[in-house]
Protein backbone atom coordinates (compact mmCIF):
# COMPACT_ATOMS: atom_id res chain seq x y z
CA UNK A 1 0.00 0.00 0.00
CA UNK A 2 1.23 3.50 -0.88
CA UNK A 3 1.03 5.88 2.09
CA UNK A 4 2.47 8.96 0.37
CA UNK A 5 -1.03 10.39 -0.08
CA UNK A 6 -1.31 10.73 3.71
CA UNK A 7 1.67 13.11 3.85
CA UNK A 8 1.08 16.60 2.39
CA UNK A 9 4.78 17.34 1.87
CA UNK A 10 4.78 14.91 -1.06
CA UNK A 11 2.01 16.94 -2.67
CA UNK A 12 4.22 20.01 -2.37
CA UNK A 13 7.25 18.14 -3.74
CA UNK A 14 5.98 15.37 -6.05
CA UNK A 15 9.51 14.25 -6.99
CA UNK A 16 10.79 14.19 -3.43
CA UNK A 17 12.55 11.00 -2.33
CA UNK A 18 12.87 11.44 1.42
CA UNK A 19 15.35 8.98 2.93
CA UNK A 20 16.21 10.86 6.12
CA UNK A 21 13.41 9.73 8.41
CA UNK A 22 15.87 8.69 11.13
CA UNK A 23 16.63 12.39 11.58
CA UNK A 24 12.99 13.42 11.54
CA UNK A 25 9.90 11.92 9.95
CA UNK A 26 7.39 13.60 7.69
CA UNK A 27 3.98 14.37 9.20
CA UNK A 28 0.65 12.87 8.12
CA UNK A 29 -2.44 15.01 7.55
CA UNK A 30 -3.98 13.79 10.78
CA UNK A 31 -1.17 15.33 12.81
CA UNK A 32 -1.26 18.63 10.95
CA UNK A 33 -5.01 18.81 11.37
CA UNK A 34 -4.71 18.07 15.08
CA UNK A 35 -2.19 20.89 15.49
CA UNK A 36 -4.47 23.34 13.73
CA UNK A 37 -7.51 22.11 15.63
CA UNK A 38 -5.86 22.77 18.98
CA UNK A 39 -5.14 26.40 18.15
CA UNK A 40 -8.47 26.94 16.44
CA UNK A 41 -10.79 25.23 18.92
CA UNK A 42 -9.16 24.88 22.35
CA UNK A 43 -6.14 27.17 22.70
CA UNK A 44 -5.67 27.65 26.46
CA UNK A 45 -3.18 26.81 29.15
CA UNK A 46 -3.65 23.47 30.86
CA UNK A 47 -4.13 22.30 34.45
CA UNK A 48 -4.57 25.84 35.81
CA UNK A 49 -7.69 27.68 34.75
CA UNK A 50 -11.24 26.63 35.55
CA UNK A 51 -12.80 27.87 32.31
CA UNK A 52 -14.11 25.54 29.63
CA UNK A 53 -11.29 26.07 27.11
CA UNK A 54 -8.64 25.15 29.68
CA UNK A 55 -10.63 22.07 30.63
CA UNK A 56 -10.90 21.05 26.98
CA UNK A 57 -7.16 21.55 26.41
CA UNK A 58 -6.28 19.67 29.60
CA UNK A 59 -8.45 16.70 28.64
CA UNK A 60 -6.79 16.53 25.20
CA UNK A 61 -3.30 16.84 26.69
CA UNK A 62 -3.88 14.10 29.26
CA UNK A 63 -5.49 11.87 26.62
CA UNK A 64 -2.12 11.83 24.86
CA UNK A 65 -0.43 10.74 28.08
CA UNK A 66 -2.75 7.74 28.29
CA UNK A 67 -2.23 6.97 24.61
CA UNK A 68 1.55 7.01 25.05
CA UNK A 69 1.30 4.79 28.15
CA UNK A 70 -0.79 2.29 26.18
CA UNK A 71 1.56 2.53 23.19
CA UNK A 72 4.58 1.33 25.19
CA UNK A 73 2.70 -0.83 27.68
CA UNK A 74 3.32 1.28 30.78
CA UNK A 75 1.44 0.23 33.90
CA UNK A 76 0.40 3.76 34.88
CA UNK A 77 -0.09 6.90 32.82
CA UNK A 78 1.71 8.99 35.47
CA UNK A 79 4.88 7.08 34.53
CA UNK A 80 4.88 9.13 31.30
CA UNK A 81 6.62 12.52 31.52
CA UNK A 82 6.51 14.99 28.63
CA UNK A 83 9.74 16.85 27.86
CA UNK A 84 11.00 18.91 24.92
CA UNK A 85 12.82 15.97 23.31
CA UNK A 86 14.57 12.70 24.10
CA UNK A 87 17.77 14.60 24.82
CA UNK A 88 16.05 16.45 27.63
CA UNK A 89 14.57 13.18 28.87
CA UNK A 90 18.04 11.62 29.21
CA UNK A 91 19.40 14.79 30.82
CA UNK A 92 16.54 14.69 33.31
CA UNK A 93 17.48 11.17 34.39
CA UNK A 94 21.22 11.90 34.43
CA UNK A 95 20.84 15.06 36.49
CA UNK A 96 17.98 14.00 38.74
CA UNK A 97 18.59 10.30 39.35
CA UNK A 98 22.30 10.38 38.56
CA UNK A 99 23.31 13.29 40.73
CA UNK A 100 21.06 12.15 43.59
CA UNK A 101 22.04 8.49 43.72
CA UNK A 102 25.47 8.13 42.11
CA UNK A 103 28.66 8.83 44.01
CA UNK A 104 32.35 9.12 43.22
CA UNK A 105 33.74 5.85 41.85
CA UNK A 106 30.39 4.39 40.79
CA UNK A 107 30.34 2.96 37.28
CA UNK A 108 27.96 3.88 34.47
CA UNK A 109 27.97 1.51 31.51
CA UNK A 110 27.37 2.88 28.00
CA UNK A 111 28.26 1.55 24.55
CA UNK A 112 30.15 2.68 21.47
CA UNK A 113 26.84 2.79 19.57
CA UNK A 114 25.41 5.67 21.56
CA UNK A 115 24.17 8.97 20.22
CA UNK A 116 25.84 12.01 21.75
CA UNK A 117 22.59 12.64 23.65
CA UNK A 118 23.24 9.40 25.55
CA UNK A 119 26.90 10.16 26.11
CA UNK A 120 27.33 13.82 26.99
CA UNK A 121 24.84 13.93 29.93
CA UNK A 122 26.74 11.08 31.62
CA UNK A 123 30.09 12.72 30.87
CA UNK A 124 28.73 15.84 32.56
CA UNK A 125 27.83 13.77 35.63
CA UNK A 126 31.36 12.36 35.50
CA UNK A 127 32.80 15.88 35.52
CA UNK A 128 30.61 16.88 38.44
CA UNK A 129 30.81 13.94 40.83
CA UNK A 130 33.59 11.71 39.51
CA UNK A 131 31.77 8.59 38.32
CA UNK A 132 33.54 6.12 36.05
CA UNK A 133 32.29 5.61 32.49
CA UNK A 134 32.75 2.22 30.85
CA UNK A 135 31.75 1.10 27.36
CA UNK A 136 30.43 -2.08 25.80
CA UNK A 137 32.31 -2.83 22.60
CA UNK A 138 30.73 -3.91 19.31
CA UNK A 139 31.52 -6.62 16.77
CA UNK A 140 32.02 -6.23 13.02
CA UNK A 141 28.26 -6.24 12.42
CA UNK A 142 27.76 -3.50 15.00
CA UNK A 143 26.10 -5.69 17.64
CA UNK A 144 26.99 -5.21 21.28
CA UNK A 145 29.58 -7.56 22.75
CA UNK A 146 28.26 -8.38 26.21
CA UNK A 147 29.58 -10.65 28.89
CA UNK A 148 27.99 -10.83 32.32
CA UNK A 149 31.36 -10.09 33.94
CA UNK A 150 31.19 -6.57 32.49
CA UNK A 151 28.47 -5.75 35.02
CA UNK A 152 29.78 -5.75 38.59
CA UNK A 153 28.73 -4.48 42.00
CA UNK A 154 30.29 -1.15 41.02
CA UNK A 155 27.88 -0.85 38.09
CA UNK A 156 25.07 1.44 39.20
CA UNK A 157 23.53 2.58 35.94
CA UNK A 158 23.41 1.39 32.32
CA UNK A 159 22.21 3.56 29.43
CA UNK A 160 21.97 1.94 26.00
CA UNK A 161 20.31 2.39 22.66
CA UNK A 162 17.61 -0.04 21.54
CA UNK A 163 18.46 0.62 17.89
CA UNK A 164 21.49 2.45 16.54
CA UNK A 165 20.68 5.67 14.71
CA UNK A 166 23.90 5.28 12.75
CA UNK A 167 23.99 1.56 11.86
CA UNK A 168 20.39 0.43 12.24
CA UNK A 169 21.42 -2.49 14.44
CA UNK A 170 18.80 -3.60 16.97
CA UNK A 171 20.51 -4.40 20.24
CA UNK A 172 19.72 -7.41 22.42
CA UNK A 173 18.94 -5.68 25.71
CA UNK A 174 17.09 -8.29 27.75
CA UNK A 175 20.13 -10.21 29.05
CA UNK A 176 21.85 -6.93 29.89
CA UNK A 177 18.83 -5.63 31.80
CA UNK A 178 18.42 -8.92 33.64
CA UNK A 179 22.06 -8.93 34.77
CA UNK A 180 21.90 -5.26 35.70
CA UNK A 181 18.97 -5.88 38.01
CA UNK A 182 20.80 -8.77 39.64
CA UNK A 183 23.37 -6.30 40.97
CA UNK A 184 20.85 -3.53 41.67
CA UNK A 185 21.79 -1.34 38.70
CA UNK A 186 19.20 0.73 36.86
CA UNK A 187 18.81 0.77 33.07
CA UNK A 188 17.74 3.46 30.62
CA UNK A 189 16.87 2.56 27.02
CA UNK A 190 17.23 5.15 24.28
CA UNK A 191 14.32 4.07 22.07
CA UNK A 192 14.35 7.03 19.67
CA UNK A 193 14.74 4.73 16.66
CA UNK A 194 13.33 1.53 18.13
CA UNK A 195 9.95 3.08 18.98
CA UNK A 196 9.48 4.07 15.33
CA UNK A 197 10.02 0.62 13.86
CA UNK A 198 9.00 -1.88 16.50
CA UNK A 199 6.39 -2.32 19.25
CA UNK A 200 7.75 -1.84 22.76
CA UNK A 201 6.50 -3.37 25.99
CA UNK A 202 8.29 -1.63 28.83
CA UNK A 203 7.02 -4.01 31.49
CA UNK A 204 8.21 -7.05 29.56
CA UNK A 205 11.51 -5.36 28.72
CA UNK A 206 11.78 -4.32 32.39
CA UNK A 207 13.67 -1.14 31.59
CA UNK A 208 13.72 1.34 34.46
CA UNK A 209 13.64 4.30 32.11
CA UNK A 210 12.92 4.63 28.39
CA UNK A 211 13.00 7.69 26.15
CA UNK A 212 11.93 8.64 22.64
CA UNK A 213 10.88 11.67 20.59
CA UNK A 214 7.57 12.52 18.93
CA UNK A 215 9.13 14.05 15.82
CA UNK A 216 10.75 10.78 14.75
CA UNK A 217 7.43 8.99 15.28
CA UNK A 218 5.49 11.09 12.74
CA UNK A 219 4.53 13.64 15.39
CA UNK A 220 5.46 17.29 15.96
CA UNK A 221 8.85 18.59 16.99
CA UNK A 222 9.35 19.83 20.52
CA UNK A 223 7.87 16.82 22.34
CA UNK A 224 9.90 14.18 24.11
CA UNK A 225 8.82 11.18 26.16
CA UNK A 226 10.33 9.90 29.38
CA UNK A 227 8.98 6.68 30.82
CA UNK A 228 10.13 5.84 34.32
CA UNK A 229 9.03 3.28 36.87
CA UNK A 230 6.84 4.98 39.46
CA UNK A 231 8.97 4.10 42.48
CA UNK A 232 12.06 5.60 40.87
CA UNK A 233 10.35 8.78 39.68
CA UNK A 234 8.90 9.28 43.15
CA UNK A 235 12.37 9.20 44.74
CA UNK A 236 14.00 11.52 42.19
CA UNK A 237 14.29 15.27 42.93
CA UNK A 238 12.61 17.71 40.55
CA UNK A 239 14.71 18.56 37.50
CA UNK A 240 13.43 22.08 36.73
CA UNK A 241 11.73 24.50 39.08
CA UNK A 242 8.85 26.86 38.43
CA UNK A 243 5.13 26.73 37.88
CA UNK A 244 3.09 23.54 37.57
CA UNK A 245 5.67 21.29 39.26
CA UNK A 246 4.77 22.26 42.84
CA UNK A 247 2.16 21.66 45.50
CA UNK A 248 3.16 24.61 47.67
CA UNK A 249 5.85 27.28 47.69
CA UNK A 250 7.03 29.07 50.86
CA UNK A 251 9.67 31.72 51.36
CA UNK A 252 12.29 29.19 52.39
CA UNK A 253 11.22 25.91 50.77
CA UNK A 254 8.79 24.23 48.39
CA UNK A 255 6.87 20.98 48.19
CA UNK A 256 7.02 19.35 44.73
CA UNK A 257 3.90 18.15 42.99
CA UNK A 258 2.81 14.60 42.37
CA UNK A 259 3.86 12.62 39.32
CA UNK A 260 4.10 13.52 36.52
CA UNK A 261 3.68 17.27 37.28
CA UNK A 262 6.84 17.15 39.39
CA UNK A 263 8.90 16.92 36.18
CA UNK A 264 6.81 19.17 33.92
CA UNK A 265 7.70 22.69 35.02
CA UNK A 266 6.25 25.61 33.08
CA UNK A 267 3.92 25.72 30.12
CA UNK A 268 4.66 22.72 27.89
CA UNK A 269 4.28 22.31 24.13
CA UNK A 270 0.56 21.74 24.54
CA UNK A 271 -0.28 21.74 20.84
CA UNK A 272 2.55 19.33 20.08
CA UNK A 273 1.54 16.90 22.82
CA UNK A 274 -2.12 16.99 21.73
CA UNK A 275 -1.14 16.37 18.10
CA UNK A 276 1.18 13.52 19.07
CA UNK A 277 -1.87 11.47 19.95
CA UNK A 278 -2.97 11.77 16.32
CA UNK A 279 0.43 10.41 15.24
CA UNK A 280 0.17 7.37 17.51
CA UNK A 281 -3.42 6.76 16.47
CA UNK A 282 -2.29 6.89 12.84
CA UNK A 283 0.52 4.38 13.48
CA UNK A 284 -1.85 2.10 15.37
CA UNK A 285 -4.33 2.22 12.49
CA UNK A 286 -1.65 0.82 10.16
CA UNK A 287 -0.08 -1.58 12.66
CA UNK A 288 3.56 -2.39 13.28
CA UNK A 289 3.34 -5.66 11.40
CA UNK A 290 2.51 -3.84 8.16
CA UNK A 291 5.07 -1.13 8.90
CA UNK A 292 7.87 -3.59 9.60
CA UNK A 293 7.04 -5.68 6.53
CA UNK A 294 7.18 -2.64 4.26
CA UNK A 295 10.33 -1.17 5.76
CA UNK A 296 12.23 -4.45 5.79
CA UNK A 297 11.41 -5.06 2.14
CA UNK A 298 12.79 -1.64 1.32
CA UNK A 299 15.93 -2.21 3.39
CA UNK A 300 16.52 -5.68 1.97
CA UNK A 301 16.11 -4.39 -1.58
CA UNK A 302 18.56 -1.56 -0.86
CA UNK A 303 21.12 -3.90 0.68
CA UNK A 304 20.95 -6.18 -2.35
CA UNK A 305 21.35 -3.25 -4.73
CA UNK A 306 24.19 -1.67 -2.75
CA UNK A 307 26.16 -4.91 -2.85
CA UNK A 308 26.20 -4.73 -6.65
CA UNK A 309 28.08 -1.41 -6.51
CA UNK A 310 31.76 -2.29 -6.03
CA UNK A 311 32.67 1.23 -4.92
CA UNK A 312 30.25 1.18 -1.97
CA UNK A 313 31.18 -0.20 1.45
CA UNK A 314 28.42 -1.01 3.92
CA UNK A 315 29.18 0.02 7.50
CA UNK A 316 27.77 -2.25 10.18
CA UNK A 317 25.34 -5.12 9.56
CA UNK A 318 25.54 -6.56 6.06
CA UNK A 319 22.33 -8.58 6.24
CA UNK A 320 18.70 -7.89 7.09
CA UNK A 321 18.66 -9.79 10.40
CA UNK A 322 18.63 -7.88 13.72
CA UNK A 323 18.39 -4.51 12.09
CA UNK A 324 15.98 -1.74 11.24
CA UNK A 325 15.64 0.20 8.02
CA UNK A 326 18.75 2.38 8.49
CA UNK A 327 21.78 1.74 6.27
CA UNK A 328 25.14 3.51 6.44
CA UNK A 329 27.81 3.31 3.78
CA UNK A 330 30.84 4.99 2.26
CA UNK A 331 31.85 5.49 -1.38
CA UNK A 332 35.41 5.13 -2.67
CA UNK A 333 37.11 8.51 -3.13
CA UNK A 334 33.89 10.47 -2.55
CA UNK A 335 33.13 12.24 0.74
CA UNK A 336 29.70 11.50 2.26
CA UNK A 337 28.82 15.21 2.10
CA UNK A 338 29.44 15.17 -1.65
CA UNK A 339 27.23 12.09 -1.97
CA UNK A 340 24.43 13.86 -0.13
CA UNK A 341 24.79 17.05 -2.16
CA UNK A 342 24.83 15.15 -5.45
CA UNK A 343 21.69 13.24 -4.52
CA UNK A 344 20.00 16.41 -3.27
CA UNK A 345 20.22 17.85 -6.77
CA UNK A 346 17.96 14.98 -7.78
CA UNK A 347 15.58 15.72 -4.85
CA UNK A 348 16.83 12.62 -3.01
CA UNK A 349 17.36 13.46 0.67
CA UNK A 350 19.82 11.39 2.70
CA UNK A 351 22.02 12.11 5.73
CA UNK A 352 25.78 12.57 5.74
CA UNK A 353 28.13 13.11 8.65
CA UNK A 354 29.00 11.48 11.95
CA UNK A 355 25.30 11.24 12.94
CA UNK A 356 26.09 12.46 16.48
CA UNK A 357 28.05 9.23 17.05
CA UNK A 358 31.66 10.39 16.94
CA UNK A 359 33.02 7.60 19.19
CA UNK A 360 31.42 5.10 16.81
CA UNK A 361 33.00 6.83 13.81
CA UNK A 362 36.34 6.69 15.61
CA UNK A 363 35.82 2.94 16.12
CA UNK A 364 35.38 2.49 12.35
CA UNK A 365 38.20 4.99 11.71
CA UNK A 366 35.88 7.09 9.58
CA UNK A 367 35.21 10.85 9.58
CA UNK A 368 31.64 10.32 8.39
CA UNK A 369 29.25 8.03 6.53
CA UNK A 370 26.29 8.45 4.22
CA UNK A 371 23.04 7.19 5.72
CA UNK A 372 19.68 6.29 4.24
CA UNK A 373 16.72 5.61 6.48
CA UNK A 374 13.48 4.22 5.13
CA UNK A 375 9.94 4.76 6.34
CA UNK A 376 6.73 3.06 5.31
CA UNK A 377 5.92 6.00 3.01
CA UNK A 378 8.87 5.09 0.79
CA UNK A 379 8.52 2.87 -2.30
CA UNK A 380 10.68 0.31 -4.13
CA UNK A 381 11.15 2.58 -7.14
CA UNK A 382 12.68 5.15 -4.81
CA UNK A 383 15.35 2.62 -3.86
CA UNK A 384 16.05 2.06 -7.55
CA UNK A 385 16.22 5.82 -8.08
CA UNK A 386 18.64 6.11 -5.17
CA UNK A 387 20.94 3.49 -6.69
CA UNK A 388 20.87 5.28 -10.05
CA UNK A 389 21.68 8.52 -8.25
CA UNK A 390 24.62 6.91 -6.46
CA UNK A 391 25.97 5.64 -9.77
CA UNK A 392 25.71 9.15 -11.21
CA UNK A 393 27.49 10.67 -8.21
CA UNK A 394 30.32 8.15 -8.41
CA UNK A 395 30.73 8.61 -12.16
CA UNK A 396 30.75 12.39 -11.80
CA UNK A 397 33.53 12.42 -9.21
CA UNK A 398 35.56 9.88 -11.14
CA UNK A 399 35.27 11.55 -14.52
CA UNK A 400 38.05 14.09 -14.00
Amino acid sequence: MNFRKDFPIFEQHPKLVYLDSAATSQKPKAVLEALQNYYVSMNANIHRSAHFLAEKATIAYEATRQTVADFIGAKYKHEIVFTRNATESINLVARSWGEAFLKTGDEVLLSKLEHHSNLVPWLQVKEKIGIQIKYLDIDEAGQLIFEESQITKKTKFISLTGMSNSLGIITDLKPIIAKAHEVGAKVLVDACQLAVHSPIGVQELDADFLVFSAHKLYGPTGVGILYGKSDLLEKMPAFLGGGEMIQQVFEDHFIPGDLPSKFEAGTPNIAGVVAFKAAIDYINSIGFEAIQTKEMRLAEHALEKFKTLPYLSLIGPQEIENRGSIISFTMNAVHPHDIAEGLSQKQICIRAGHHCTQPLMDYWKLPATARVSFAFYNEMEEVDGLVEGLEDVYNYFNSF
